[in-house]
């Protein structure tokens, strides 16, 4: 069975681009392949990735499932889905990128999850690991798709707000008992030391809980003006050098989780 890494937190903290970084980093050492999982449908993993994608799952699913869709002589409709959802699949090199897609409608999604858990269970046996980025909020692993995650990653930037954030994601985990195998915290985008405030300051004290908590911080990565370009130009973090200070503290991370 894969590896699962679900990476999580609030808007704006980098955590797509951080999840580009990590399956950058296990393609890099030999871990291939790997399946990237687009589950925010503000969904952006594949300009990180540096790929394009045609259909998303839901498009797949409210194609087949649609008033006035029938399936094939002999075929099951909850089978057509599923290889219909094939097509949505993008193949690059060393990986493949599944992107789960917006959804309009209340409670529309839930049928779409569903299928979803079960194509990601057949399909994920190819793979070596499953990289899953999650939406900014919460929602999407309170429909328990990413449940079953042996590694959940919170990011947060160095502000109080943030963390208190991640602090919320990882309570809604254990509530739902997703039982990861570990979770863990990783600062983004920081300056240098001045950005961590010492013992006695609130951000300290919300580092403090959340370890008590048991999501312990794994590292930080520091602001890399050279992702930022990247951004900016719309390239895949596959085109970084190998020595941005990025990918390198992701790589030490990724050493302590011996992934």
């Amino acid at each position: 069975m894969p590896r699962t890494i679900a990476v999580a937190g609030k808007g704006g903290t980098g955590k797509t681009t951080l999840a580009a970084m990590i399956t950058a980093y296990l393609l890099k050492i030999g871990k291939r392949p790997v399946l990237a999982v687009d589950a925010d449908p503000n969904a952006n993993f594949n300009e990180a990735l540096g790929v394009e994608y045609d259909t998303t799952v839901v498009d797949t699913v409210d194609e087949v499932m649609g008033d006035g869709a029938t399936a094939q002589a002999g075929v099951a409709k909850r089978q057509l889905v599923e290889y219909s959802m094939h097509d949505a699949l993008v193949e690059s090199k060393g990986f493949d990128l599944l992107v789960m897609g917006r959804t309009e409608g209340p409670g529309c999604y839930c049928h779409a999850n569903d299928l979803l858990r079960g194509f990601l269970e057949k399909l994920a046996g190819g793979y070596s690991h499953v990289v899953m980025d999650n939406e900014a909020g919460m929602e999407h692993l309170s429909r328990r798709t990413t449940r079953d995650v042996d590694v959940l990653l919170m990011v947060a930037n160095a502000t109080v707000t943030a963390v208190r954030s991640a602090g919320r994601i990882h309570e809604i985990a254990q509530k739902l008992k997703l039982s990861p195998g570990s979770s863990h915290l990783i600062l983004n985008r920081l300056n240098g030391p001045a950005d961590l405030p010492g013992a006695g300051t609130a951000f300290a004290a919300e580092l403090e809980k959340l370890e008590a908590a048991g999501l312990s911080l794994l590292g930080e990565v520091p602001y890399d003006e050279q992702v930022v370009m990247c951004g900016m130009e719309a390239k895949g973090v596959d085109e970084l050098p190998e020595d941005a200070p990025a990918l390198r503290a992701i790589a030490e991370m990724m050493e302590k989780l011996n992934l």
